[in-house]
């Protein structure tokens, strides 16, 4: 029912990933340069005397000249932590950290989290309120009911910016959302429906009203608590806010009311549905079973009970995730960019109908291809997945025109078209396939071979990647790997599968199929004999060849070039293709493929033009549209010079292919990133900044590549090993164990290639 994930790790590995490098999840980085002392007095005093008087004219123009209008606080006072109850506000800090990143993850949403020392809702919102000159909106989080009634409502009234509470209404905009989309496909109308709402906190009573906003009938809705249904004339249990659902009916029992009904809305305990109480409901009932992390029915015993149902729940591994990620930060994104003074019904019921229509278009290839299953509209997927890049697309824009209908937008937008594409290229959509990468692991997981498990890097790698749910980690080390991972706090180390070649049964055929490679390349039965024994890429290698695994990850404790020559003793690249590796560079808002990297010293122009397509269709599987430039010293010819022959053929070589995808060169590389200087050359076929750098030669292209993960802003994958027969990686020395993970789930998932 929210945004947190149902992945399986341990308390270790979670301190662990919080305290490592820069304790916690954010930092403040200033969009401005600051380098010089005229930027620094531009920064603050004297330059910053000049909008601060602007300011106190047109207090409007805070908007123009400070970072208020792209500013949300996330404030909790922790008295609803997860589901781990009243904790305090100091231990809800890690939950805002999160919510901040995937303001800015998901919608490029700047926020700030405020933890507030008080359970006095009175005290609370005068704290908040008075903090509206700070931010352009306030998500609230965490904030047990009823007293978050109290709270937000309060706020509303009193501040003059977005005020939300995330637990309340993200998870109802999503339920309404997928409610569409079943009643659709179940062709029943909103005005006609038996609604049984299980639970009263705030998520129920949010779901209620929203539901109860879009046009179900009030006489209709009936909400249960603990002691049962909540029916007119009830005293016991009872507040303003159960009261204002109270209808009248003569059921008396969550059973009595589910004769019939329609719809099932559960907001409440694991288990609290019976497979009996479904079988009652009406031909093709809905369940939205949303208790977290285990719902209040299983899809499967749902199913049993009746295969005609329509199951959605809060977890990311059924179909039909209810995922307040889908929501919340499209939702502030649409209202920050018109400068709404609240979130209304009309936002939130344009959101959850944008969604709902989001669901029933045709699945993006790079969603399709990173989930591993193309998603189609039906009683399985009538929500979108929770990374479906497009929901930056449709959903701000539909919150800020229903803001702008409603008269609650103070900056309208004039052209909406315009508007989708800056929204479009405020997020780089690599992020977004790389987390569906991740989600088709889940969903397919492989078995992957970590070839040097005697490395605590790469045991924390593996011990991540079983306990995320993304695949079985093959171990190949000692006997001592049990011990390692007993020490990492890894409680049944022995359920780890390890291989050593000491004592492996497998090695006499990896022998024999080794020599059998072999034999005419110089080597002795007793060379292949020594290599299986002694050389840990060499028997991971062939137990990937044999079938004891899907993929492979190494590169730890060897440099690159060497685990290449042992790797290729085993494995062969694709007959035909060119074998070379792609750093990938990834930004906020953008991505970049530097190839070759690795692999190939001085590629002829043959090797150039399949390096390039090569690229080109890595680039694709990360969601971009690739457009290819031959990076030189020259521009055109311009100098001239001795090795510019390979990268003009193999541009010819491209022609003559007739290649679908934007290809240019020779150029350099402020030509082919920097779109003034591009515009000197208005003959380039390019029509954009190129994404897809091809290098002249091994030896530029691993400097750059590495100089830019040293000095550079962009996060660096790679290198990424392309134009294998089998999904093989070989990681960099220096790699982390999240390094490692996301190249042994890029290996997994096919993203690799």
């Amino acid at each position: 029912m929210t945004e947190r994930a149902s992945v399986e790790f341990s308390e270790r590995e979670a301190l662990y990933f919080h305290s490592q490098g820069r304790p916690g999840k954010i930092e403040i980085i200033a969009s401005k340069p600051m380098a010089t002392q005229r930027d620094l007095s531009l920064a603050y005093s004297p330059g910053v005397a000049v909008p601060v008087k602007a300011i106190a004219d047109d207090p409007g123009t805070a908007y123009d000249y400070t970072a208020k209008g792209n500013l949300v606080a996330v404030i909790s006072n922790g008295t609803a932590i997860l589901g781990l109850g009243n904790l305090g506000a100091l231990a809800s800090k890690p939950v805002m950290e999160g919510k901040a990143v995937l303001f800015k993850r998901f919608a490029d949403v700047d926020s700030i989290d405020i933890e507030v020392a008080t359970e006095d809702p009175q005290a609370f919102i005068d704290a908040v309120a008075l903090l509206e000159p700070s931010f352009g909106g306030i998500n609230l989080e965490d904030i047990k009911a009823p007293e978050c009634f109290i709270i937000e409502q309060a706020l509303k009234e009193r501040m003059n910016i977005p005020v939300m509470h995330d637990d309340q209404h993200g998870t109802a905009i999503i339920c309404a959302a997928g409610l569409i989309n079943a009643l659709h496909i179940t062709g029943r109308d909103i005005k006609d429906i038996n609604v049984v709402v299980n639970g009263a906190g705030a998520a129920a009573i949010a779901c209620t009203e929203l539901i109860k906003a879009m046009g179900a009938p009030a006489d209709r809705v009936i909400m249960c608590d603990r002691q049962g249904v909540i029916y007119q004339g009830r005293s016991s249990g009872m507040d303003q806010w159960k009261s204002a659902h109270a209808v009248k009916t003569e059921a008396r029992t969550l059973e009595e009311a589910l004769k019939g009904a329609d719809v099932f809305l559960g907001l409440s305990a694991a288990d609290a549905l019976k497979p009996h109480m479904v079988k009652d409901m009406a031909e093709q009932p809905i369940i939205f079973a949303m208790a977290n992390p285990d719902p209040e029915i299983s899809p499967p015993a749902a199913k049993a009970a009746r295969p005609d149902a329509i199951v959605a729940t809060g977890r990311s591994d059924y179909p039909n995730q209810v995922n307040n990620v889908l929501g919340f930060p499209f939702i502030f994104r649409g209202a920050l960019d018109v400068r709404a003074t609240a979130i209304n019904e009309a936002m939130k019921i344009a959101a959850a109908t944008a969604i709902a229509e989001l669901a029933r278009q045709q699945v993006p290839e790079e969603v399709a291809a990173a989930y591993g299953q193309a998603h189609q509209f039906g009683p399985d997927y009538i929500i979108p997945a929770p990374f479906d890049p497009r929901l930056m697309e449709v959903v701000p824009v539909a919150v800020a025109r229903a803001a702008m209908e409603s008269g609650v937008a103070q900056k309208p937008i004039e052209d909406m078209d315009a508007y989708a594409r800056s929204l479009k290229g405020r997020l780089n959509p690599t992020t977004s396939v790389l987390t569906l990468a991740y989600e088709n692991a889940k969903a397919n997981p492989k078995r992957v071979v970590f070839a040097e498990a005697e490395e605590e890097v790469v045991l924390r790698a593996a011990i991540q990647f079983r306990d995320g749910g993304y695949g079985i980690p093959v171990l190949v080390g000692r006997q001592d790997v049990y011990d390692r991972l007993r020490d990492l706090g890894v409680s049944d180390p022995h359920s780890f599968e390890v291989h050593n070649s000491v004592n492996s049964p497998l090695v006499p055929a990896m022998v024999e199929k080794l020599y059998g490679r072999l034999q005419r390349r110089g080597y002795l039965l007793r060379d292949c004999q020594r290599m299986v024994n002694r050389d840990r890429n060499i028997f991971a290698s062939l137990l990937m060849q044999m079938g004891e695994a899907d993929a492979m990850i190494t590169g730890i404790t060897r440099t690159f070039p060497e685990t290449m020559r042992q790797v290729r003793r085993v494995v062969d690249p694709v007959q035909g293709q060119t074998n070379f590796a792609v750093h990938v560079l990834v930004g906020q808002t953008h991505t970049v493929f530097m190839a070759d990297t690795m692999v190939n010293e001085r590629p002829s122009a043959e090797e150039l033009a399949n390096i390039a397509e090569g690229t080109a269709a890595v680039a694709r599987r990360m969601g971009h549209q690739p457009r290819v430039a031959f990076l030189s010293y020259s521009t055109f010819g311009n100098p001239t010079g001795n090795w510019l022959e390979n990268l003009r053929s193999a541009v010819s070589i491209l022609d003559q292919r007739g290649v679908d995808f934007e290809y240019e060169g020779e150029m350099a590389p402020d030509v082919a990133l920097n779109p003034a200087v591009m515009k000197k050359y208005p003959f380039s076929r390019l029509s954009g900044p190129a994404n897809c750098l091809i290098m002249p030669g091994m030896q530029s292209a691993n400097l750059s590549a590495k100089l830019l993960r040293e000095l550079g802003g962009d996060s660096v994958i790679g290198p990424i090993l392309v134009g294998m027969e089998k999904p093989v990686q070989v990681a960099p020395m220096a790699s982390t164990a999240s390094d490692l993970m996301t190249l042994a789930v890029l290996a997994a998932s096919g993203i690799a290639g």
